[in-house]
């Protein structure tokens, strides 16, 4: 829950760059202006809750903020990891010689979240997010459908969901239990299980 905001100030372990600094290697020389007004903003708000904080008292803005934030954080978290975890048939990983921008837009998945798609600006359109960053949500939809003759067999259609995608809960628990590390060498790899986190996952069931 509180992991979101260290990686937009200093991203993953190993990486370097940060989502508030306006010379960062994340951006463009000509996105540094828009850099400088969003991380404005965000002190402004943080500004702006601190005040608040003194004003209503921190129960208050714990109650409506601080848990508000979190829920979005812990399904953020959800959308980003079953779009690149949790497919029946274990997807590769490329790295080194290996990797190529293609190669790893097309490891995406694609989602279905059923009256929550849109409410997610179609971001469940993931594949075609991964390979054309630069298309605007309200075209993703189009484009991917545009896409899908194209890449053939190496687009997986997204199981279907009802009106709440319930069943990605279980594509969750079966990555959970399946998809624990990677081997350190290899420049083609798959998630690979611990037997010993298996085994406590069937003890647990």
């Amino acid at each position: 829950m509180l992991a979101y905001p260290f990686y937009l100030w200093s991203r993953s372990p190993g990486k370097s760059g940060s989502h508030f600094h306006p010379s960062s290697d994340l951006f463009q020389p000509n996105e540094k202006k828009d850099i400088v007004t969003s991380t404005t903003c965000w002190l402004a708000m943080a500004g702006l809750l601190a005040g608040l904080t003194v004003v209503m008292g921190p129960l208050q803005i714990l109650k409506l903020y601080a848990v508000p934030y979190w829920i979005f954080v812990m399904w953020l978290d959800f959308v980003t990891y079953l779009h690149h975890h949790g497919h029946n048939d274990k997807l590769p990983w490329y790295r080194g010689k290996a990797w190529s921008y293609l190669r790893g837009g097309l490891t995406t998945l694609d989602r279905d979240y059923g009256w929550l798609n849109k409410i997610h600006h179609d971001i469940g359109t993931h594949v075609i997010h991964h390979l054309f960053p630069q298309i605007p949500h309200y075209h993703l939809v189009e484009a991917t459908e545009a896409a899908k003759p194209v890449l053939g067999k190496y687009y997986r259609e997204p199981d279907k969901s009802g009106p709440f995608p319930f069943h990605l809960f279980g594509a969750l628990a079966r990555s959970m239990k399946s998809d624990h590390y990677v081997s350190d060498t290899g420049d083609i790899i798959y998630y690979q299980t611990d037997p010993k986190l298996a085994a406590g996952a069937h003890t647990s069931d």
